[in-house]
């Protein structure tokens, strides 16, 4: 990619877009730029980063290029139980994720052990398994160094 310091620049995402056959538009290019900017980011700080960078835009059409995206697997939808979804530019490499109990704070975690899918069903019932989606939770360390009130 044409990155500085490792950051994907507006053509990158237009690329991306083309590679996965959908048409380039301001609004596409701006929530790529959000979601990779925020890491596991909700919907409001995406709308939030969208509208700083592109002016205004409705939450319907957030939502929409949000849906167009992730089925196109640019990026990737998580909703951790209890939580709005989340929205990160890490795809394609079934990795997890740990979840702060007391402050919500998520982070990624590699897979534990082998390749995709890392975990190994102990009864597939006829499916071909392809992903694995594991939540790990806990405190994050600020939390868990926090002062008990």
């Amino acid at each position: 990619m044409g990155q500085t310091a490792g950051v994907p620049t507006s053509s990158d995402y237009e690329r991306m877009l083309r590679r996965a056959a959908l048409r380039v538009t301001r609004p596409r290019v701006a929530v790529l730029t959000a979601v990779h900017a925020h890491p596991h980011a909700d919907t409001d700080t995406i709308l939030g980063a969208v509208r700083t960078d592109a002016g205004e835009v409705s939450h319907q059409a957030i939502y929409d290029v949000l849906k167009v995206l992730t089925n196109a697997r640019l990026i990737r939808r998580i909703q951790p139980a209890g939580h709005v979804a989340r929205y990160e530019s890490r795809v394609g490499d079934n990795h997890h994720h740990v979840v702060c109990r007391a402050c919500g704070v998520i982070a990624d975690a590699d897979c534990a052990v082998g390749s995709a899918p890392c975990l190994t069903a102990s009864d597939e019932h006829g499916f071909v398994i392809d992903e694995a989606e594991v939540i790990y939770w806990g405190q994050c360390s600020d939390c868990a160094a926090a002062p008990i009130s």
